[in-house]
Formats: structure tokens, sequence, C-alpha cells
């Protein structure tokens, strides 16, 4: 018999606390998708010139992705972001101007990388090319590390992606088969 596990829907309401606290650079990001990242070495479509232009980009959160979480009592769940919630967060944290607020495996703030592009997925603003196509409403963003030790990190490949970080409502939770979650999560991964 499949186990069953709690899906929970998180939002943010009006309360200054809610909302997005800091993007992270990580190694394994839980959304389990990787950035790129642009420089000399690496020919993308988006290159323009030979100067390393020390920018990453990736998915911030994706529309609708199951996330697997286990919390410190060993409870399991899913929890999920919807469309509009990721609309009300890209909102509240650009508006917060909280786009220099960036840290390292959620520990340590980092200087000089801040976040210079970002958009929300829809028909006007479909993935970018060389990515996995992402869901209606999901959060896009580049960054720009000015900081050479991170640099060096980044093109080491010690960081794989962003990280998200914030303080969320539970809006509202369903109990779902595991197996289910999979397959949910397996087609929104591409």
């Amino acid at each position: 018999m499949d186990k069953k596990l709690p899906v929970i829907y998180l939002t943010i309401d009006d309360n200054e606390e809610a909302g997005v606290e800091s993007i992270a650079l990580v190694d394994s990001p839980a959304i389990e998708r990787e950035w790129m990242a642009f420089n000399k070495k690496k020919a993308y479509r988006f290159e323009v010139t030979n100067e390393e232009k020390r920018v990453v980009s990736g998915p911030l959160m994706v529309a609708g992705l199951p996330i697997y979480r286990r919390d410190e009592d060993e409870r399991e769940y899913y929890v999920v972001f919807d469309s509009d919630t990721i609309r009300k967060i890209v909102y509240k944290y650009m508006k917060e101007g909280r786009t220099n607020s960036v840290n390292e495996m959620h520990e340590t703030a980092l200087e000089g990388v801040f976040m210079f592009e970002s958009f929300i997925i829809d028909e006007s603003k479909p993935t970018p090319k060389g990515f996995s196509e992402l869901p209606e409403g999901s959060w896009f963003g580049s960054f720009r590390v000015e900081n050479d030790d991170v640099w060096q990190q980044v093109k080491d490949g010690d960081f794989k992606g962003f990280s998200v970080e914030g303080l969320f409502s539970e809006d509202r939770e369903l109990t779902i088969d595991r197996q289910i979650i999979e397959e949910i999560s397996a087609s929104l991964k591409g």
C-alpha cells in the first residue's frame, strides 16, 4: 500500500513578516532545477561578447511543483506554491527591495551578488531557451556575481541553483498517495 503524505499549499498574507527574505545559492535546489551560468567558457545562445558576464540564471519557484519536506519532528509532507501565490511573493519581494538579499546555503549573507532580472513565466515571457519548460506562473531570475570567491564557487560547480527562503502560511492541506505526487513532480520536471 502506498504511503499517503500531506500536501500543504503555501501562501503569504498581509503580515509584514510573510514573504521571501532571501534567495540562497545552494548545491541542491529543492525545486530540483539547476541554473545556467553564463561565462566565456560556455557559449550559450544568450552570450553576446567574450567578456565574462558573471551571470547565473534559473528558476526560483516552480508553480504547482510538490517539494518534499521532512521537519525536525520527522514529519514528512510536500509543499506547493500555486501561480497566484508566486505572483504575490514576487510582488512583495520586489516592493521590499530584497534583490541584494542573497546568501550561501541559507547561512552566510553574500556581498557582491544581486538579482538584476526577474519575471513570471507566462505567454508573453516563456521559459528561456536552454531550460526545461516551466509551468505558467513559475518565477525565473538572473543574478550578477561580482564577488570573486563566489564566482569561483559557481564555476567550480559548488552551487547548482537557487533556494527561496521566507515565511509562508498554510493555505490548505490535502492528503495524497506518494506515488501520485511523484508522478506530478516528474511531469512538471519535464
